[in-house]
């Protein structure tokens, strides 16, 4: 009679904290392969009472164990399709494991596996912040305003627009939902990303002398009354830490390399890349544009590394690189590791729910209002 002797990769041995639950500790000198393994065999434990969502600018070694790859919004609308999960691992930050928190049923429980995985952007619009701006606003006499919160924020401030007839937007429908807030207001105050608001701003001929940028820092925004009351568009000043770093000379340089390329770049960038740029679009467009180029065609994309050297290895039949080459990754996006996301099945495999993502109910109730009134205007 035979005997089967299990791989060490599959017999874990961790330590406990009190309350059982496993310590991070153990998972930090796993190998590459021992880390594949494991987290397979916990999801083969698990089966579909776990759903694992892996955004796109996520390492290609935590990508791989995805049930769903997308942007923050449709990771969180698929994870909708999976109802008998139990649990949502979120692959992504903070912000995203909010979104699915909201959006998800109340059965479900959402874990984001590394705590530090934030937002630099969402983070630079605080709800005290975004409050005092708005009575700022309305003592400089500025009454018709509606207020359209980028994904990228808080659930309290999404909760802010919910409760000000405001909206969310995505970097997809951006477009649409400022045709719409603009047949509601004379106004708008769209946060937390300069870029994006500028951007589609111009799209309907808000000149950049009607636009005004609000720095929460200074009395005002930094603004006089006068430039308040000339404005149409107000833009907190806010960035990608990522798309924020590409400039007019990337462009320049990578033409001069390759006369015949195209630069693809995300409307998160600064202006004056995007104006300089071929074509500019959301996350889901700059794949599908990839994607369904011409065999041979050359492109520079303007958007996180992970995601285009992605897009590089999946098209080998085009030539596909970063538009600038000394630019790294998501940082914190990047926080989220094979590491951490073993830790979490496993723990929940010995029924323990870590780094559960839980927004209040009033906070939840609030953004869910501003998130639907974004479906329903698609």
């Amino acid at each position: 009679m035979s005997s089967t002797i299990a791989s060490p990769a599959l017999t874990p041995q961790v330590t406990l904290n009190p309350g059982g639950v496993k310590k991070i500790q153990d998972y930090l000198t796993l190998s590459e392969q021992q880390l594949a393994d494991r987290i397979e065999q916990a999801r083969h434990q698990l089966g579909d009472r776990v759903v694992i969502l892996g955004h796109h600018y996520q390492r290609d070694d935590v990508v791989a164990h995805a049930d769903f790859t997308g942007d923050s919004f449709k990771l969180a609308q698929q994870a909708k399709t999976r109802p008998n999960a139990e649990t949502i691992i979120f692959a992504g930050v903070h912000f995203m494991a909010e979104s699915a928190d909201i959006l998800s049923g109340a059965h479900q429980k959402v874990i984001l596996p590394d705590l530090a995985a934030g937002c630099s952007m969402a983070d630079m619009a605080g709800l005290e912040q975004v409050e005092s701006a708005w009575e700022q606003l309305a003592d400089s006499g500025i009454t018709s305003l509606l207020p359209i919160t980028y994904m990228n924020s808080s659930a309290a401030i999404k909760a802010f627009c919910g409760q000000r007839d405001g909206v969310v937007c995505t970097s997809s429908n951006a477009v649409p939902l400022f045709d719409w807030a603009l047949k509601q207001q004379e106004r708008l105050f769209f946060f937390p990303d300069e870029h994006l608001g500028r951007n589609t701003g111009v799209k309907f001929g808000i000149g950049l002398d009607e636009m005004a940028v609000w720095d929460p820092r200074l009395p005002l925004g930094g603004n006089t009354v006068e430039q308040i009351q000339k404005a149409r568009l107000y833009l907190w000043k806010g960035f990608c830490s990522v798309h924020g770093r590409f400039l007019p000379r990337h462009v320049d340089d990578r033409r001069a390399e390759h006369p015949d390329l195209k630069v693809l770049v995300h409307p998160e960038c600064r202006y004056e890349v995007v104006v300089k740029s071929d074509l500019h679009g959301s996350t889901e467009y700059i794949i599908k544009t990839i994607k369904e180029a011409p065999v041979g065609s050359e492109w520079a994309v303007g958007t996180e590394l992970n995601l285009v050297n992605r897009l590089a290895k999946q098209n080998p039949d085009k030539f596909v690189t970063l538009l600038a080459p000394d630019l790294c990754m998501c940082a914190t996006m990047f926080r989220i590791s094979p590491e951490n996301l073993l830790w979490s099945l496993e723990n929940l495999v010995a029924g323990h729910v870590v780094n559960q993502i839980k927004v209040d109910d009033e906070t939840a109730k609030w953004a869910l209002v501003a998130l639907d009134r974004m479906l329903d205007l698609q």
